[in-house]
């Protein structure tokens, strides 16, 4: 449940910051008239990521037992990559993301309705496809369905209701600590994720280890109990780990957060005599 949480908390908030941005920007510059467009563009890029979401849950039921493994790796493995890309990327571009949308949008005005409606898709659907394919991936680690389904309920309206009062100016958040920290978050979970991935792999053969265990608590923590099924949808902790998942998890987690929590390096300017 928390995993879910904070996946759809962190990248709910992001898509709503930016539609927040962009409706403020056409409001502010007396432009309601084009709000019917960013709103289309807004809907057929949630839809386009439902869609996407159902996609490969259909895809994952409809193959065989060896094909839903290569197919939950390889997904596993793509979904990492784009949550450690998101992460940089919005650590580096948070400051300039107000400037660099509203420079799209009045671009997209100038080149009519139709062109605001799809820099309004793509600037959402970036989120929510993301978001799709990553909360995918960490549903197959949780055992618990329910309480996943719960977290990624209230993630979202949270993210929601943050999105309105920050654009009503109600509500004063730190943003960039919020990205930080959830940014933390998401790599401790996108870890788990890898983990999951390596392990599908080794049961496909295509990574070796798939019995080379560095520890089995299946007698004392059954892999479908609730313990189990929170441990792996938040750090990815599998009953029986192999000293590959193991090996993956830490590297992962130590490189990744090493760069991340590195402080920016300041742009020495030169001094004129």
């Amino acid at each position: 449940m928390l995993s879910t949480f904070i996946i759809a908390l962190r990248e709910g908030l992001e898509a709503s910051l930016i539609v927040g941005i962009l409706v403020a920007y056409l409001v502010k510059t007396e432009r309601r008239q084009h709000l019917r467009a960013l709103w289309s563009g807004v809907t057929v890029a949630i839809v386009a990521s439902l869609a996407f979401g159902a996609f490969l849950s259909y895809t994952s039921t409809e193959l065989s037992s060896r094909g839903e493994e290569l197919f939950a790796g390889t997904t596993s493995f793509i979904a990492v990559g784009f949550v450690t890309w998101m992460v940089f990327w919005m650590k580096r571009a948070a400051r300039g993301l107000r400037s660099e949308l509203q420079n799209k949008a009045e671009s997209a005005i100038g080149a009519g309705s139709i062109a605001l409606a799809l820099a309004a898709f793509f600037a959402v659907a970036r989120e929510g496809l993301e978001t799709s394919l990553f909360l995918y991936t960490n549903f197959k680690t949780v055992g618990a369905v329910s309480s996943a389904t719960l977290g990624l309920i209230l993630g979202l309206a949270l993210a929601v209701g943050l999105g309105i009062g920050i654009y009503k100016s109600s509500i004063k958040l730190n943003l960039g600590k919020f990205f930080t920290y959830s940014g933390v978050a998401l790599v401790v979970v996108a870890a788990g994720v890898l983990s999951y991935g390596i392990h599908e792999f080794q049961e496909f053969g295509i990574l070796p280890g798939p019995d080379a265990f560095v520890w089995d608590v299946t007698s004392w923590m059954p892999k479908e109990s609730l313990v189990a099924g929170l441990l792996g949808g938040m750090i990815g902790f599998d009953t029986t780990t192999s000293w590959l998942q193991l090996a993956g998890w830490l590297i992962y987690i130590g490189l990744t957060l090493r760069f991340y929590l590195a402080p920016a390096k300041a742009i020495k300017t030169p001094v004129r005599s």
